[in-house]
């Protein structure tokens, strides 16, 4: 149950109340990935709950799947972690959340939210659908993510992809707002099958605007060779190669056979650092793979040490990593009509490319024989496309009173497509919470291992892997007849 802390904030759910310019609210946050999982997304949930959670009057509560072993009492605001699967070998690195997890969601009903942010379209969104029936709480729902993409790398059957979409997008038009990161964004959820509307809310960046001390550059990166005079280029986030990491490593094949002299630095992990790591043996020293760096002064000390951030991804909608660049003087390397290069002007603010190795590798050798105008185009981003977290929270936070309003004055548009069925049938399991919360565990398993096993047939799909499906969902069944057979028991 909620934590003592959170048990003395008083019953009733709060009122919308101002006090000197403030609207109080409680506020639930909903996200597929938090901590001990890092990645683009979870970093923006954290800085929301941080941000929100400071202002006086607010409650904040954070609704993610479980992680084993995982520390969720460490954050100042209320963190309800909730059943979930193990799909880390099918979606790298990632559990599957249960938005039917009873007990769980009875905390969150108590906690009372008076509005409700996702951040993800699939089991966070169905689960903020549930909260929304019992609460009357409006979801806002941000796009962060090209789905069809992550969709693609799971699922090889075309047919499932579909469907698999098409469940996506009816989640996201059950919402009652619907923001996405960048116009780029916008248009991918767009091309999916949604019809509603989106407003652009860009996210913030954590770091101050400035450059880092020198004593803590050369602390920073006082195990690597890095001689003077010589460009140092950077790439920061996941070591995977649909980000266009062989692109970066196409150009730096082409540079080192100009014979220019170069470093070229990725800080991150992934599953594909070994492959990259094993393609850049023949470069030598010129290449260096850190690993991750999570200590944000030292993260910011090595953008403060290098030239140029490259960052070729077409996958990103928003691409933060560019903007924290900004944030130390350092301009981008991005590829023409990517979200990430939205707001870039070329030669002033950034660099705008075609999408080859070819083309970054001409760039970087022409630009690199003026350094102090590589240097000024930095401070242009800095001065021009950074946005500090506080500035991109308070507007999330202007919108969301506004989405209030609506809702008090019976305007807001009714996305709520599809619900019928996903609503109804949780009341199945809140009519018997009492019985699912002890019922034999044997049962619990069955159903698990049904859910574990179809993710493995769907992402292998077949013709031959029907009658291998099918039977799984038979053995659910079966699972399903005992617990009812349980309930009619009790």
């Amino acid at each position: 149950m909620i934590n003592k802390k959170y048990k003395e904030i008083r019953a009733d759910r709060f009122s919308i109340k101002a006090h000197k310019g403030h609207v109080y609210m409680k506020i639930s946050l909903l996200n597929d990935s938090f901590p001990p999982v890092i990645d683009g997304v979870a970093n923006v949930v954290m800085n929301y709950a941080s941000i929100l959670n400071d202002m006086d009057g607010n409650s904040v509560m954070v609704a993610t799947p479980k992680y084993p072993e995982a520390d969720y009492y460490q954050y100042p605001y209320l963190v309800i972690p909730y059943q979930s699967f193990d799909t880390t070998q099918i979606i790298k690195g990632y559990r599957a959340g249960n938005p039917f997890a009873i007990r769980e969601f009875q905390d969150m009903k108590e906690f009372a939210p008076d509005i409700i942010h996702s951040h993800c379209p699939v089991s966070s969104t169905v689960l903020a659908r549930l909260l929304r029936r019992d609460t009357g709480a409006p979801i806002v729902f941000t796009y962060h993510t090209k789905f069809d993409v992550d969709i693609a790398r799971a699922v090889k059957a075309q047919i499932i992809q579909k469907e698999a979409i098409n469940v996506l997008v009816s989640n996201i038009e059950a919402c009652d707002d619907v923001w996405v990161v960048s116009k780029g964004a916008g248009e991918n959820l767009k091309s999916l099958g949604y019809e509603g509307e989106y407003r652009i809310m860009n996210n913030g960046v954590d770091f101050a605007k400035g450059l880092s001390s020198q004593s803590a550059v050369l602390e920073a990166t006082k195990d690597y060779d890095l001689p003077e005079g010589v460009p140092v280029f950077i790439y920061v986030g996941r070591i995977i190669k649909y980000k266009g990491l062989s692109l970066i490593l196409d150009a730096c094949e082409i540079l080192d056979k100009a014979g220019m002299d170069f470093r070229m630095v990725f800080v991150g992990s992934g599953p594909d650092a070994d492959e990259l790591k094993a393609r850049a043996i023949g470069l030598g020293g010129k290449v260096i793979f850190t690993g991750p760096i999570y200590d944000r002064e030292v993260l910011k000390a090595w953008n403060t040490r290098a030239d140029l951030f490259l960052f070729p991804s077409v996958y990103d909608t928003n691409g933060l990593v560019v903007r924290e660049a900004a944030a130390c003087g350092l301009a981008s390397v991005l590829i023409k009509d990517s979200c990430a290069s939205e707001g870039i002007t070329d030669g002033r603010n950034g660099y705008i490319i075609e999408e080859s190795g070819q083309a970054m590798a001409d760039l970087l050798l022409r630009v690199c024989k003026d350094m102090d105008n590589v240097h000024d185009v930095g401070m242009h981003a800095m001065d021009e496309i950074y946005i500090s977290w506080e500035d991109s929270v308070h507007k999330a936070y202007e919108r969301y009173g506004e989405v209030l309003d609506l809702k008090a004055a019976g305007k807001l548009e009714d996305h709520r497509k599809l619900t019928a069925r996903l609503e109804d049938y949780s009341y199945l399991f809140e009519k018997y919470s009492d019985v699912l919360t002890h019922f034999p565990f044997d049962i619990q398993d069955d159903i698990k291992d049904f859910s574990h096993g179809l993710y493995h047939e769907v992402k292998n799909f077949s013709i031959n892997s029907t009658n291998k499906i099918n039977e799984k969902i038979e053995k659910f069944y079966n699972a399903y007849d005992k617990f009812i057979s349980e309930i009619d028991r009790s």
